[in-house]
């Protein structure tokens, strides 16, 4: 099963699609080297040496301890010398199951050169785990889960491209991973993954920050989803609300002073955990960059 779709389908039929088993196994990347050392985002222009490492080792400890609570098994790897984004290990793989059901991942072909070497110690920690690495069959970026999410429930990914992933990718990548891709063009280089202005919370539930869509996009969304919940620039812009992670279709744990983010997930029936990942945004990362889940 290989398919793309990018603008609205009748032919997708999400109740049809196979159903995709819970990844309760959590990644985590120390954030012992943890800085702004380069500029490859709007949001880490002016932070380059503003980072108190003391204070995102506290905030990185919190987020570690959230999610043992939710009764997630949580993994850690040590961060590496040189590499200060490891600490964002959603980004340098795509864990999946194949049809019979064993835990493989592709990996990224990182955008940036400041970026690429950080692949190689997750493709370690993986296959470490006995989980098969895949390599993509072509040359091009791609940001693993940046910009691939699972849906949760469901053998569907949803894509961003624009700015980390191209397009051209998720031929090969729905082929790889035996999945239809919904991909979804990205248009404000301050949302550059599809992870910061899109979050999925349950099967018919879905946060977006509409701004970072184009109109098709924004249509497809609102075709699949039972419940799109629209977040406001603020809040998406300078709280990172929509990187979010919610692991259960009921917690979500997000950064902390979200207000009106959090209202209305309340008013839609989810608990909030609020987190201070203050430190982390001065790179453009939250809570949803700071974790990699897989069936391993």
């Amino acid at each position: 099963m290989d398919m793309i779709y990018t603008t609205k389908d009748r032919s997708l039929d999400l109740q049809a699609l196979p159903v995709l088993p819970p990844a309760n196994t959590v990644l985590m990347a120390r954030p012992t080297y943890f800085d702004v050392e380069y500029v490859i985002n709007p949001h880490m222009e002016g932070q380059i040496g503003n980072v108190d490492q003391s204070l995102a080792m506290n905030q990185w400890q919190a987020m570690h301890d959230a999610l043992v609570s939710l009764g997630l098994q949580v993994e850690v790897l040590d961060g590496v010398e040189g590499l200060p984004d490891m600490v964002f290990c959603a980004n340098q793989s795509l864990p999946f199951l194949n049809q019979d059901g064993e835990p493989h991942a592709v990996m990224s072909q990182m955008h940036s050169h400041h970026r690429t070497e950080e692949v190689s110690h997750i493709a370690q920690w993986h296959e470490a785990r006995g989980v098969a690495t895949v390599a993509l069959p072509l040359d091009g970026d791609f940001e693993g889960m940046g910009d691939a999410l699972w849906h949760p429930g469901r053998r569907l990914l949803w894509g961003g491209y624009g700015y980390r992933t191209d397009l051209t990718m998720y031929e090969a990548i729905s082929s790889l991973v035996d999945a239809p891709v919904i991909a979804l063009e990205l248009v404000d280089p301050s949302f550059y993954h599809l992870d910061t202005c899109f979050c999925l919370l349950n099967e018919s539930t879905v946060m977006m920050y509409p701004e970072a869509f184009t109109e098709d996009g924004r249509e497809l969304i609102h075709s699949v989803f039972e419940q799109v919940l629209e977040i406001g620039q603020e809040d998406a812009m300078d709280r990172f609300a929509l990187n979010a992670f919610c692991p259960n279709g009921r917690d979500v744990l997000i950064q902390k002073g979200s207000i009106d983010t959090i209202s209305l997930l309340h008013d839609a029936g989810f608990v909030t955990h609020e987190l201070d990942t203050s430190e982390f945004i001065k790179s453009g990362g939250s809570v949803f960059c700071m974790k990699l889940q897989t069936w391993a």
